[in-house]
């Protein structure tokens, strides 16, 4: 593979993302910058431990490492939290006869995945089929959990529109839960089965209750979530995500013979596709040949995929002013509002960014 050319100040939190063993040899100057961009990104913990998982912390000059070693001790306390946090989620939900999928963040800490370490993540995502979320709502209020959207709208909105409850807030520790019961929303253009997702959930060591999502349908999760909530500010860390998840579960051959026929399944071909084009272009992942073949079949037209590499290019730089030029806050608009435009038809959609622009409690 052809090494990266030397970074600048565009590249340089990708280039250090990419080549922790670097890391060391940079100049005070140049860390001061890559320390600022990464705690933009919240990507400044997840570089701290692939320069520690490398053996070369301690070869930092001194200043940087102490900011470090401060972000790993935030991401473990964080990851210890949201250890404890699930236990309590898994007893409040223990009447449920249901599985009990814990997502995202919270999963990838649960089975110690190497994009883990050093993840910062703020709040617990679980899914329950959709039978059952009128019981499990009511087991977690039960059990000091309430809603954090009170006003009529935002009820409405969730209840009737989204993929997931408003957010819940637990009355004495203050943590987040978002429960879900699908990955997209009812009025997205594409409609994953959840019972599919729920039937391929893997159990969490013994516990046949709690559950985390099949690899294939972990990665179209996060693939998902990236391309169609349109969040500017984690583009960079949800990619670093994908990229990870990819080369981790992509040492199984198992995994890559599927995933494109999972994808189409689940009518995630689409996002799978983004995936795969932007993970090879910003991290160079190694994807097998065929896989990315049989993805372009969902390839969009020219002018589409055109646009959306110029968007992207933008939309994936860090999330810093030393890395924006005149362009990137159009770009990352425009992303916003294609992300709100798959999750909602247009004649709800221009309501609710109407309402969104004058509430003082918006919805996201």
């Amino acid at each position: 593979m052809t090494p990266s050319p030397k970074p600048n100040a565009k590249t340089l939190l990708v280039y250090a993302l990419r080549h922790p063993e670097t890391a060391p040899a940079f100049s005070l100057s140049e860390w001061d910058l890559l320390i600022r961009q990464a705690r933009h990104a919240d990507l400044l913990g997840r570089l701290g431990a692939l320069i520690k998982a490398r053996g070369l912390l301690d070869q930092v000059a001194l200043q940087p490492r102490q900011h470090l070693i401060s972000a790993l001790r935030v991401a473990d306390k964080i990851a210890q939290t949201a250890r404890w946090e699930v236990r309590q989620i898994r007893a409040a939900l223990a009447p449920l006869n249901a599985p009990v999928v814990i997502l995202k963040g919270a999963a990838y800490t649960l089975m110690d995945l190497p994009i883990a370490p050093g993840r910062l993540f703020y709040d617990v995502d679980v899914m329950v089929p959709e039978a059952s979320l009128v019981q499990a709502e009511l087991l977690l209020k039960l059990h000091g959990w309430g809603s954090v959207k009170t006003s009529a709208y935002d009820q409405r909105y969730y209840r009737q529109w989204m993929h997931e409850l408003p957010p819940m807030q637990h009355a004495a520790r203050q943590t987040i839960l978002d429960l879900h019961h699908n990955i997209l929303p009812r009025t997205a253009r594409f409609h994953p089965d959840a019972e599919q997702l729920l039937h391929n959930a893997r159990a969490d060591g013994g516990d046949v209750q709690l559950r985390v999502l099949a690899p294939q349908d972990m990665v179209l999760h996060s693939a998902t979530h990236l391309f169609h909530e349109g969040e500017s500010h984690h583009a960079l860390r949800d990619l670093f995500d994908l990229d990870g998840l990819l080369r981790h579960f992509g040492a199984d051959a198992v995994f890559w013979s599927g995933l494109v026929q999972r994808a189409q399944q689940l009518e995630l071909a689409r996002p799978l596709y983004y995936a795969l084009r932007y993970t090879q272009r910003v991290f160079a992942t190694p994807i097998p040949q065929d896989v990315c073949a049989a993805a372009r079949a969902s390839e969009p037209g020219r002018l589409t995929l055109t646009l959306m590499d110029t968007l992207c290019a933008r939309g994936f730089r860090t999330p810093h002013p030393s890395c924006d030029d005149w362009l990137t806050s159009a770009a990352r608009f425009a992303l916003y509002v294609r992300g709100h435009w798959l999750r909602m038809p247009l004649h709800r959609l221009i309501p609710h960014l109407v309402h969104q622009a004058l509430s003082t409690d918006s919805t996201e």
